[in-house]
């Protein structure tokens, strides 16, 4: 079991931000914004390139749950970048499909 399925399990202690039936979402640990939060699916994906077809709800409930936490934390309005890091060159640490959800600070680019 992945670390974030154990997360979800609450088997691992997390900052809980909130949660559906698909979706989980938690503070990161390692925080790059004053709002860094992990917008991660129940259902355990390892990278973006295993995500199918039927996937395509899944993936758009995560983008949705970003919406509302960003609205929830004040910082849609002013601006929040969302990430999906995929495999290592990409910076992915943890295998598992998870949205970073960033705002409260001005976001450079390019971002790497």
């Amino acid at each position: 079991m992945c670390l974030f399925c154990k997360i979800i399990d609450r088997k691992i202690p997390s900052k809980f931000v909130c949660e559906d039936e698909y979706v989980f979402a938690f503070e990161d640990i390692n925080p790059q914004a004053p709002v860094h939060i992990l917008v991660v699916p129940k259902k355990h994906i390892s990278t973006m390139l295993e995500a199918g077809p039927d996937d395509n709800e899944l993936i758009g409930r995560l983008f949705q749950a970003a919406n509302k936490i960003a609205r929830d934390r004040n910082i849609a309005e002013r601006g929040f970048r969302l990430v999906i890091n995929c495999n290592p060159d990409a910076g992915q640490s943890v295998y598992h499909i998870h949205l970073h959800l960033m705002g409260g600070r001005i976001m450079r680019w390019p971002p790497g």
